[in-house]
């Protein structure tokens, strides 16, 4: 599939963030990011975090990573309150956000750039990531495309690159429907969820997995770390600025970037901005676009 792009970015790190052991653990990092194997260290010096739009102009990358005095988030003492049983049904959550969801195409030009994105509101305003609409630059036109196939002209509202979210309008707001958010306080490590975009073009793209990990340190495209959602679903360039959806079909977070080997695809470690972080976010370029 020529012309997609492949994921790459201006900068590459040693992956520290990824395998400093949990405070209080003798293990050593090798050993911690191979759950209990060293990895070589070629493989270990290569590991990224990238950022996931694709297009002719290429994908924008972002380098994610803890300080080395940096500790990790603390391991729970005690199982978190329920929160109601999590729907197993899946098929059921993807039926209910895919008319939501939309391939984000960004032109100029000398080329421009491709993602996802999903619909915030009833006014026609789309959520995507801020590195998906900077592939166009100043002056980039940019089209949303629904499931159905429908094409609409859309805007910038405003952009936050520090939390890689931008939000973009459409005129007929009314043509798409807005996703439901979920409670931020009601994500589960271990929970079920669903990748949503057009990872390399395919549209209305569907990938399962679960929630890996919350509250994770990764930089996201400013520098300083902000706290993200880990989960193994596949994630692949295309995807940026889709959705995380919970069984419920609700928004958990806006896919962002993956941690990458040798500069491949998805290796089951993906991230995602909170969604009560986007939301916050997203009202207040709205407020002010």
């Amino acid at each position: 599939m020529s012309g997609l792009g492949t994921p790459r970015g201006p900068q590459f790190h040693s992956p520290d963030w990824a395998v400093a052991p949990e405070p209080g653990s003798t293990t050593s990092p090798a050993h911690a990011a191979g759950r209990g194997r060293r990895l070589p260290a070629a493989a270990l010096a290569a590991l990224a975090v990238v950022g996931l739009s694709a297009g002719a102009g290429g994908a924008a990358g972002y380098a994610a990573g803890r300080d080395d005095d940096a500790a990790g988030p603390e391991p729970a003492t005690a199982a978190p309150p329920a929160q109601g049983a999590v729907p197993s049904d899946l098929v059921g959550a993807a039926a209910r956000v895919l008319p939501g969801v939309v391939s984000v195409q960004v032109r100029t030009g000398s080329g421009g750039g491709s993602g996802s994105g999903f619909v915030f509101d009833d006014r026609g305003h789309i959520v995507t990531n801020n590195h998906v609409v900077a592939a166009g630059g100043r002056g980039g036109a940019i089209t949303v495309v629904g499931s159905d196939g429908r094409r609409l002209n859309a805007e910038v509202v405003g952009t936050d690159p520090s939390n890689d979210i931008a939000v973009l309008r459409v005129d007929d707001g009314s043509a798409l429907d807005r996703l439901a958010l979920a409670d931020p306080n009601g994500t589960r490590v271990g929970e079920p969820v669903l990748a949503v975009g057009s990872p390399l073009g395919l549209s209305g793209t569907v990938t399962a997995g679960i929630v890996s990990a919350l509250d994770r340190p990764v930089r996201l495209g400013g520098a300083s770390r902000q706290t993200a959602v880990q989960t193994d679903a596949s994630i692949n360039p295309g995807n940026s600025g889709g959705p995380l959806v919970n069984a419920r079909g609700e928004v958990i977070g806006v896919n962002t970037a993956i941690a990458t080997l040798e500069g491949g695809g998805s290796i089951g470690i993906g991230f995602a901005v909170p969604i009560e972080r986007a939301r916050q976010v997203a009202d207040s370029l709205i407020a002010r676009g």
